[in-house]
């Protein structure tokens, strides 16, 4: 096997000589015969019909399901660009030519103006905007995609992890002993210890309706003061029909088509998705992060049926954020009054189900934070419908929490030990004609209810300061605020967010891989990129390099990519390479870019520059000048 690799490396060697100079850039195979790579016998991968090469494995393990047709087809060339001869990691899709499902809509109309979040209600504690920072001086921000703010440059990225070459252009591009060295040990300066680490947790049972057209206020993204790092979003009832459950195997579900156009211009991007039947789970973050999130699993529990049926259950994703390990388990539990105990059972029975692979963590209440939420279904014992009502309208909410459930629970049942959740200041969010902001007047009249919730946990929780934050070693958490958001009215529920601040005592993770870059690509030379491996880092030949806009939406979403080189350094020890994408590959017209190094093992974007420009009009004029000046000249001389 190595003797074949040997062979097949060598020839690919050759073949490039002719095309390139003494660089030996890498680029993608001409021919099936010197493109193939070895494939581990414990990770068979298949290849789209018609691929030229085979495909790299991870880059088809996202969540994001794609449509059949586009399985057999090479995906479409930018427009305006020549086809470059070779195939997209497998199961991915170049997400920017028109026709594409996840296309990008216009919104170059959307802004972001300062001041509260008018949708959360009762906060425990309302932050204020902060002043915006001060721009670069080494350069003024280039105009955000679809006219959305992005963070500038001295925002995102302290100069300790700027994955950033010389401004001038030159044949290489190779970074200093001293940088290198400061970069894999100071890496994780990117949130220093004692930072605030912003996390919007949000649940709504949606009643299998489709989305609002407006998502900003339930986001808070007219908040103005962008100091949220990470969004989770919980949902249950999402329809799932088996119609829709069939197209939802080919596309993309709805509800995460518009989360994604909705916080994609803000810089966020989607980390993983989990689906069970109606319980969807979305983790989102700010791009910058992505390297410092690893590790990242899903689990599915059903307990509909006796454990057949997963319209009752949970879902989680847990992830190392900066070293530390952390859950979010979306569930929705058992309905009607008298089963109280029944919930109780039911999660007892998913966090002995859950389980995850590593060392760290393996059952949800091993990982050093856990945030439980969904449609809990909890109701409020003993207390009438009249009581109830009245205490609603005359803001008396507190006579309400010793009736309910869930509050009753956690003082008795075991399994809900060192659970913590704010105050309920804000009126029962089940259940509501859907349409309205009244109360149930079917026939059934349900009682009011706090069905909807959010709690945490910490891990070996040293002390505890108040109801509202917790410490454990390393690690601390604080609700910030919790409510409800009365103006949507799509179901008999109303969704329901806390923003929590985490902040960390040590940072435990430094950056796997460095990748320098030029700040303006101006012409296909310039498209030439530098990376380096910390020491630690298993490096696979299935890695690739993505070219990204900035506003992009998941990993997937490249305009184009190139395979890395694993062949350790002839002079030993550096782990440095360098590669280039071909000319045809390349974006025209100038926008703002960033390069992501995608990790076949762990499957994540585990290195990130900082945004630069991409200007290729320019050459395209000369190119096309150049032809036609030619193509005159020769048809000239043959008359």
């Amino acid at each position: 096997m190595a003797e074949h690799r040997d062979r097949g490396r060598t020839a690919r060697a050759q073949d490039a000589g002719s095309q390139m100079d003494a660089q030996r850039v890498f680029v993608a195979p001409p021919s099936p015969e010197l493109s193939s790579r070895p494939v581990p016998a414990t990770s068979p991968r298949l290849s789209p019909a018609g691929s030229r090469r085979s495909q790299p494995e991870g880059s088809s393990g996202s969540h994001i399901l794609l449509p059949l047709g586009q399985l057999s087809i090479r995906p479409l060339a930018p427009v305006g660009s020549s086809a470059p001869d070779r195939s997209q990691p497998e199961g991915s899709l170049r997400l920017h030519p028109l026709g594409s499902q996840f296309s990008p809509k216009d919104e170059s109309g959307r802004s972001q103006p300062e001041g509260s979040c008018p949708g959360l209600l009762s906060p425990i504690l309302q932050f204020s905007p902060l002043p915006p920072a001060p721009s670069s001086p080494n350069r003024s921000p280039a105009p955000s995609p679809r006219g959305s703010p992005q963070p500038t440059r001295s925002q995102a990225f302290p100069r300790s992890v700027r994955s950033q070459g010389p401004t001038v252009r030159s044949d290489s591009i190779q970074p200093s002993e001293v940088e290198v060295e400061k970069y894999f040990l100071n890496g994780a300066e990117l949130n220093k210890a004692g930072e605030d680490f912003r996390i919007y947790i949000i649940t709504w049972n949606v009643g299998c309706s489709v989305p609002p057209s407006d998502l900003t206020g339930l986001l808070c993204l007219n908040a103005g003061d962008g100091k949220t790092d990470m969004f989770v979003i919980g949902l249950q009832e999402v329809n799932s029909m088996i119609n829709k459950r069939l197209k939802d195997a080919l596309f993309s579900d709805q509800w995460s088509e518009v989360f994604m156009d909705v916080l994609s211009p803000f810089s966020y991007v989607l980390v993983s998705s989990v689906r069970m039947q109606g319980c969807l789970l979305l983790v989102f973050a700010k791009y910058f992060h992505l390297p410092y999130l690893r590790d990242v699993q899903t689990d599915c529990t059903r307990t509909g049926l006796g454990g057949y049926w997963g319209n009752k259950g949970g879902v989680s994703i847990r992830l190392s954020l900066f070293g530390h390990m952390v859950c979010f388990l979306n569930c929705h539990l058992p309905a009607h009054m008298e089963n109280s105990d029944q919930r109780v059972d039911n999660f007892e029975s998913i966090l002995h189900l859950q389980q995850f692979q590593g060392p760290l963590a393996n059952g949800v209440l091993d990982h050093d934070l856990v945030f439980w939420f969904g449609d809990l279904n909890f109701r409020i014992d003993d207390l009438d419908l009249y009581f109830v009502k009245s205490a609603i309208q005359g803001n008396k909410l507190s006579l309400l929490w010793e009736k309910d459930q869930l509050n009753m629970a956690k003082c008795c049942e075991p399994v809900l030990s060192g659970f913590m959740e704010g105050p309920l200041t804000f009126p029962p969010t089940y259940k509501y004609d859907v349409g309205t902001n009244t109360y149930d007047t079917s026939s059934k009249k349900r009682k009011p209810a706090w069905t909807d919730r959010i709690l945490w946990k910490m891990k070996n929780q040293i002390s505890q300061s108040d109801a509202s934050s917790s410490i454990s070693q390393g690690l601390s958490a604080s609700l910030l605020s919790y409510g409800s958001h009365m103006q949507y009215t799509e179901s008999d529920h109303k969704p329901v967010s806390a923003i929590f601040s985490v902040k960390f005592s040590a940072c435990l993770v430094a950056p796997l891989v460095h990748i320098w870059v030029r700040d303006e690509w101006i012409l296909p030379a310039d498209a030439r990129v530098t990376y380096q491996w910390s020491p630690i880092y298993m490096k696979s030949s299935w890695d690739w390099i993505g070219l990204y806009k900035v506003g992009f939406r998941h990993h997937k979403d490249y305009v184009s990519y190139v395979w890395v080189k694993t062949e350790d350094d002839a002079e030993g020890g550096r782990y440095q390479h360098q590669v280039m994408f071909s000319e045809e590959s390349l974006p025209r017209g100038t926008g703002e870019y960033l390069l992501g190094y995608y990790s076949n093992n762990m499957s994540t974007i585990i290195g990130v520059t900082e945004p630069f420009q991409v200007k290729m009009y320019l050459f395209l004029f000369k190119t096309t000048l150049l032809l036609n000046n030619l193509f005159h000249l020769n048809s000239v001389f043959v008359y």
